[in-house]
């Protein structure tokens, strides 16, 4: 048998020890109560007929009192006030239950309660609400911002990456996505001995993917040896891979001498423009590579090495490999991880920020003061530089210290550079064309930004009525 609840039995026992309390009331102050509650309260009969709704109820649902009362609760939803009824499931299971109801797009906590009689029937259901949009709002927001904030933590690990990656570089510009994931699988693989070969055209800065690599490696604290298998005459190439023994040939130390494996034991072997590679000392590469020992030349017996050997290259070695110019196995000991440096045209992003770090680089060394003109920048892009960053190194150096003016602008440039003049005419107002339409994109861009002439003007290091000249000209508004 089910009792009331013994709260309900206090309250019952305290109210009628007051003098003068009728059943009248008693009854008022219980709706009074009902009444004021802060929370909505709807109470339905055993067969779940609505008898008593509180003006908090239609407060926060939105349904009036005469929608409800008098009404069955499957009635209800059959019309669509409510979503489902927890008074229908309370009834069915004869327990309190709670279930999210959607009322006209609000969203609410509803808990329905039996009250039994003395024995043990249900004769009412009480329910309470409570509006839960507003929290599902705070939530969806909390849920947005913390996507947004793990937005930002992956810009600022980007950035962080990237501002390591200048730091260990010694200032070396890698701002391109391009570059970027070059230096991400550098990274990757430079806790690891596997071999690595680096690719790219001449001059894109395959060696400082290697410095980076072994900064990045367990090996930071020993040497990296760098070899360049092309500028050493073929004779003396494996003398000095692997050095010799004191009277191994004729002017030989008396000593004898450590080759450059012995040197990088411990650290990094670079082995650079491994194509030159004459094709029998291939063998004894690969002889070292498998056992990783090596004999120096008029030696006897062997000697352990512990070095991780970086290869690169800027020759096809498939084709190579196919022509019998360049030994398979060995190609494909060194080829474990390929890394392709894409060249300079194709990381177009990076040219501007490298052409004024090797400008301010100059500048500090030459002590001068050359500047760009803002044309000559948007030229730079659009140049193939078949020589990639050594060949922009190279012609910032001898613009900075070959133009007679601070600015260094279109005219400084080398014939070469241009287009011949004998070609159509066309090109030259083709030219011309272009870097009026150079001019005008930069001054519309800084002016976006700066608002104002003579910021802008500051900006791009002209004088306000140079640039207010230039506006007219180009035919742009101020």
């Amino acid at each position: 048998m089910k009792t009331r609840h013994p709260n309900a039995d206090i309250f019952l026992s305290e109210i009628t020890k007051l003098d003068s309390v009728t059943k009248d009331d008693i009854e008022t102050i219980l709706v009074s109560i009902f009444q004021s509650s802060y929370d909505g309260i709807y109470v339905a009969d055993k067969h779940g007929v609505g008898i008593m709704v509180n003006a908090a109820y239609s407060r926060t649902t939105g349904v009036k009192s005469e929608e409800l009362l008098g009404k069955n609760m499957k009635t209800v939803v059959k019309e669509g006030i409510v979503s489902e009824s927890v008074t229908v499931k309370v009834l069915e299971k004869k327990t309190p239950q709670t279930i999210i109801q959607s009322v006209r797009g609000k969203e609410l906590l509803v808990t329905g309660s039996p009250v039994f009689d003395r024995n043990g029937e249900i004769i009412y259901v009480v329910t309470n609400v409570r509006d839960i949009s507003e929290l599902n709002a705070i939530k969806t927001e909390l849920y947005q911002s913390k996507k947004m904030t793990e937005t930002y933590m992956n810009e600022i690990e980007e950035l962080r990456k990237r501002e390591l990656i200048h730091m260990h570089l010694d200032g070396v510009v890698a701002q391109s996505q391009e570059i970027m994931k070059v230096f991400h699988l550098a990274r990757k693989v430079a806790k690891v001995d596997s071999g690595v070969l680096i690719l790219g055209e001449s001059g894109v800065g395959k060696e400082v993917i290697v410095n980076y690599m072994h900064q990045e490696s367990d090996r930071a604290a020993k040497p990296l040896i760098k070899v360049n298998c092309g500028a050493i005459p073929s004779h003396l190439l494996e003398s000095e891979l692997f050095g010799y023994e004191k009277g191994a040939f004729t002017g030989a130390n008396s000593q004898g001498k450590k080759g450059l494996f012995e040197l990088a034991n411990g650290g990094t072997i670079f082995l650079d423009e491994i194509g030159d590679m004459p094709i029998d000392l291939q063998v004894k590469l690969l002889r070292v590579l498998q056992e990783f020992e090596i004999m120096r030349v008029g030696g006897t017996k062997s000697i352990k090495i512990d070095v991780r050997v970086i290869s690169a290259t800027h020759m096809n070695l498939e084709e190579m490999v196919d022509k019998n110019d360049f030994r398979r196995d060995l190609y494909y000991r060194l080829n474990i991880v390929p890394i392709k440096v894409p060249p300079l045209r194709e990381r177009k992003v990076d040219i501007v920020p490298l052409a004024f770090y090797f400008l301010n680089k100059t500048n500090k060394k030459t002590h001068l003061n050359k500047r760009f003109h803002p044309e000559i920048l948007q030229f730079f892009e659009g140049y193939q530089w078949p020589g990639n960053i050594r060949e922009l190194e190279n012609f910032i150096e001898r613009l900075a210290v070959t133009t007679d003016q601070d600015e260094i602008s279109i005219k400084d440039l080398p014939p070469y550079m241009l287009p011949s003049r004998d070609s159509k005419k066309s090109e030259g107002g083709k030219l011309k064309e272009t870097l009026a339409n150079v001019e005008r994109k930069i001054i519309k861009e800084q002016m976006e930004v700066s608002k104002t002439t003579r910021r802008a003007a500051e900006a791009l290091g002209i004088s306000q009525s140079a640039l207010v000249k230039k506006m007219q000209k180009l035919g742009l508004t101020m």
